[in-house]
């Protein structure tokens, strides 16, 4: 088995709000991958002393402890008790209420020797090379297909989608939101290569268009995750008159992690 895994901040003068994790069990039967990719809050408060990073942290290692140590418990449900562990560690001093109280999206893997599990929520993205190299994505959309006038302000995604049906749903402060994740299984014969990725290593396909899912994964595959967000750097930096980047930051921080079996 091959593994590699690159997270890189948009800015190195903020800290890295993405989190990733490769988990073997000492068992050898399988494996785990956590990515995931913390919400920067506009300006303004958040109900909340911590910071993203504290937050993806915390859930971030409590999601790969239990997803390792609980084998035989649906990721769902993993993400439900990593998500009350969490909220636990600052229910008493912050408003878990606030709609910008700190949170993620979220892509887990878990493979054991007959199966591969997923779960992704929000707009980190999972690949799935089968054994004929055809690359399948799979993703939770729900954003991307809202109208753009919807998403105009800051103010309007809070009010009336962030966490509502009919809108996106990310992992904050509620357990329950990990049923409204997109999971499936899939045989692990099926599988031969996978990559998880926060969007800003997804940039390269959503935004800029420099090629299809399956040429994302021969980057990865033959160049090295490095490699990938070296190039959305680049198209990032070339971009100076926003024609792609719109309103997005000219830096995202990108997280790529390949688990080849």
């Amino acid at each position: 088995m091959r593994t590699e895994l690159v997270s890189e901040p948009g800015d190195p003068a903020r800290p890295n709000e993405d989190f990733a994790s490769v988990g073997l069990p000492a068992s050898g039967q399988g494996g785990t991958v956590v990515v995931l990719d913390g919400v920067t809050p506009p300006q303004g408060g958040t109900g909340c002393l911590h910071s993203v990073p504290w937050f993806t942290a915390r859930l971030g290692g409590a999601l790969t402890e239990l997803t390792v140590s609980l084998p035989d418990v649906p990721l769902a449900d993993a993400l439900s008790a990593a998500l009350a562990r969490t909220a636990d560690a600052h229910r008493e001093t912050c408003d878990l209420s606030h709609p910008r109280t700190p949170q993620a999206t979220v892509v887990v893997v878990r493979w054991s020797p007959g199966s591969v599990e997923y779960l992704i929520l929000s707009d980190s993205a999972l690949l799935v090379e089968a054994p004929d190299g055809t690359v399948t994505p799979y993703l939770d959309d729900r954003l991307s297909r809202l109208p753009r006038s919807a998403l105009a302000t800051d103010a309007m995604v809070d009010a009336d989608l962030r966490n509502k049906e009919g809108g996106f749903f990310t992992a904050a402060a509620d357990p329950s939101v990990a049923q409204r994740a997109v999971t499936g299984t899939l045989p692990r014969s099926g599988v031969r290569a996978l990559a998880a990725l926060t969007d800003g290593a997804t940039r390269w396909v959503e935004k800029f268009g420099a090629g299809d899912w399956g040429d994302l994964f021969d980057v990865v595959r033959k160049e090295g995750a490095q490699a990938l967000v070296d190039r959305v750097r680049a198209l990032e930096l070339a971009d100076t008159e926003r024609r792609f980047l719109r309103r997005g930051k000219t830096h995202d921080d990108a997280t790529v992690v390949f688990v080849e079996f």
